[in-house]
């Protein structure tokens, strides 16, 4: 069965390449999915009035509503692996996991075992949505390698148009916890009940040296972080909670380094050599909260620190 995804562009996405816009857009979709699917006609674009098929490089202009016919899924291959899940919650719809740091979401060329998804295989069996086809069943929204925390999976294709929606809505509730570099002068910060708050407000794209890396670009996407101080610690770091408002791609790490607050432990936007034997970026998804999208009903988890990230919180205090 087919599934169609209207889109309709913001004024500030006009310039924007298509295949870029639709894979910021749905987190859940690859970037070369999204060109196969171009180069098979099922991406269009509709421009004063007139619908058309175009190519990947089309640069979206003021009015344009893009189209996708995602086609039936393939079957799905992926092979099953008998790995503990720590699973939050689970229906018929939905399953919540707890994902450990060091565990990769889906698999991708050099890691085809070993991940989420092929955990997640084995117990659900085929009993996934198959909607973003063979590498990503189920997958609806992603955290990196090194970051812990809250994941729903789709075990429907009706869940995983719900959630979709409410990821390109950004209606989610995401907080995560992290420690980072230097102290938050509270005097540049606004009170809000028991923590000093600041807003992150800028946009996100691609870098343009390192394709592999993000950074802050005013002609990037609109994206904005609310932290929240817990602590500052000792050694000059701190304690700080962040709460998404948009969500795209390394988000937290690009805008907390953009403030001069890397993430600790994060190689790629923070200081090379780490401190304290970490595997990672010292960031956890702890809090995840959604509408149920067959009851609709507001469901919201919460996930304890994992035992590294408190151990290093006590070292610090």
């Amino acid at each position: 069965m087919e599934r169609i995804i209207n889109l309709t562009p913001d004024p500030y996405d006009v310039g924007v390449r298509l295949d870029k816009y639709i894979s910021e857009e749905l987190e859940d979709i690859s970037r070369s999915y999204i060109k196969k699917l171009i180069d098979k006609g099922n991406i269009s674009v509709t421009s004063q009035g007139k619908e058309r098929r175009i190519k990947a490089s089309y640069l979206l202009s003021e009015g344009d509503e893009v189209k996708l016919v995602l086609p039936e899924p393939e079957k799905l291959e992926i092979i099953p692996e008998n790995i503990p899940l720590d699973i939050v919650y689970e229906d018929e719809d939905v399953i919540v996991v707890n994902k450990p740091q060091d565990m990769v979401v889906h698999p991708a060329p050099g890691n085809y075992s070993g991940t989420l998804v092929n955990a997640l295989m084995y117990h659900c069996g085929e009993s996934l949505s198959s909607i973003n086809g063979v590498e990503r069943p189920g997958i609806v929204h992603r955290i990196d390698k090194d970051t812990s925390g809250l994941l729903v999976i789709c075990k429907t294709n009706l869940a995983h148009q719900g959630l979709a929606q409410q990821f390109a809505e950004h209606s989610i509730n995401r907080i995560y916890s992290s420690i980072v570099y230097n102290h938050f002068d509270i005097d540049k910060m606004e009170k809000d009940g028991d923590f000093y708050t600041l807003v992150v407000n800028k946009p996100i794209a691609r870098a343009h040296n390192d394709r592999k890396k993000m950074a802050i670009d005013p002609d990037g996407r609109r994206a904005v972080t609310h932290i929240y101080l817990q602590e500052n610690l000792k050694e000059n770091y701190a304690y700080v909670k962040c709460k998404l408002e948009t969500g795209r791609t390394h988000q937290i790490r690009v805008h907390l380094t953009s403030i001069n607050h890397p993430l600790l432990g994060d190689p790629v936007y923070g200081p090379k050599s780490c401190p304290f034997n970490l595997k990672g970026q010292v960031l956890h998804a702890g809090t995840l909260g959604f509408i149920h999208p067959r009851t609709g009903k507001y469901l919201e988890f919460n996930s304890e620190l994992p035992e590294y990230f408190t151990k290093l919180l006590g070292r610090l205090k």
